[in-house]
């Protein structure tokens, strides 16, 4: 049973699966070419995001059984196709959502707490007390919009924290938790602080926070966006902040980036760029929220549960 490793993960997913039987071939420096030759006779591929998984690549698969995909999101999967051809998909944001829901808080804080401006300050030699006074998470509401594995982790980190915590989520009811109250998204925007996304990219939540959703809010808030890149429109975003609808933004992914998540595209949108690197208002990480030393294993351990239940 041939399993292509298209992207690199974690070596004890290959370990897992070799001691169980399966033939794993390392394909993390072929070409595209040479990948379409590699998986003519493999029942498993292992992928992150260098290539879309779409029906030009995948139709060099015809024995596939399986897609493992070490993250949480498929929106680089064709899933229609492979629901077409019974391809089982699997994905593991078991494994990296702590570590998104630490990444979460720590940029609130930081943001709450101007950590990145008065850092940059004090090693230019300026102490401003006045200005770099902070706000407490105490008796904040904070918003989460999407309540899967992402979501509910970073409702546990607040848990540490006197603060009020409302979910927003249409695809799940009935929530039983006494520290957290599911709202509707009328209400949410009304009441929130704090607005974070934790929601998957697709038709429906493209460009969700835009022009009329920072204009739906009652008051300034702070927004944090540790999904998709495209969740967020960044033009829509500056404007708010000059606005004073936005008080200021912790952003771990771009609009600017490529599918593959390894480096920026769009350079026509240049000028955007600058404008968003240029405001200290907002903070920034290179799609890193899920990328722990941690999580880098946990997530090819799930995966290779995820198989191996699959097969047994």
């Amino acid at each position: 049973m041939k399993v292509v490793f298209i992207d690199s993960v974690h070596p004890i997913l290959e370990e897992r699966l070799t001691s169980r039987g399966f033939l794993c071939v390392d394909a993390t420096n072929s070409d595209l070419e040479t990948c379409h030759y590699l998986i003519q006779d493999a029942i498993g591929i292992v992928i992150r995001s260098r290539f879309p998984m779409h029906e030009s690549f995948l139709k060099h698969a015809p024995n596939l059984q399986f897609i493992a995909r070490s993250g949480a999101g498929m929106e680089n999967i064709d899933e229609s196709y492979c629901l077409k051809r019974t391809i089982q998909l699997f994905n593991a944001p078991e494994g990296n959502r702590n570590a998104v829901g630490e990444h979460a808080l720590g940029m609130l804080l930081a943001l709450l707490n101007k950590f990145i401006p008065g850092d940059k300050q004090v090693r230019q030699g300026i102490w401003d007390r006045e200005g770099n006074r902070g706000e407490e998470l105490d008796g904040k509401t904070v918003g989460i919009i999407g309540f899967g594995n992402n979501g509910r982790a970073f409702a546990k980190k607040l848990r540490g924290f006197e603060c009020q915590v409302l979910v927003y989520d249409k695809y799940v009811t009935n929530l039983e938790d006494n520290f957290i109250t599911q709202v509707s998204l009328e209400q949410l925007y009304q009441e929130a602080d704090v607005i974070s996304f934790h929601i998957p990219q697709n038709q429906e939540t493209l460009y969700w926070a835009n022009e009329d959703f920072f204009k739906s809010l009652a008051k300034p808030i702070y927004l944090l966006n540790l999904s998709r890149g495209k969740i967020v429109d960044t033009q829509a975003l500056l404007n708010a902040i000059s606005r004073g609808q936005l008080k200021g933004a912790g952003l771990d992914v771009l609009e600017f980036e490529k599918a593959s998540f390894e480096k920026f595209a769009d350079s026509e949108r240049l000028s955007v760029f600058n404008e968003l690197i240029a405001t200290d208002k907002v903070i920034l990480t290179p799609h890193v929220g899920g990328w722990t030393t941690e999580s880098y294993f946990k997530l090819s351990d799930v995966l290779a549960d995820k198989i191996l239940a699959f097969y047994r």
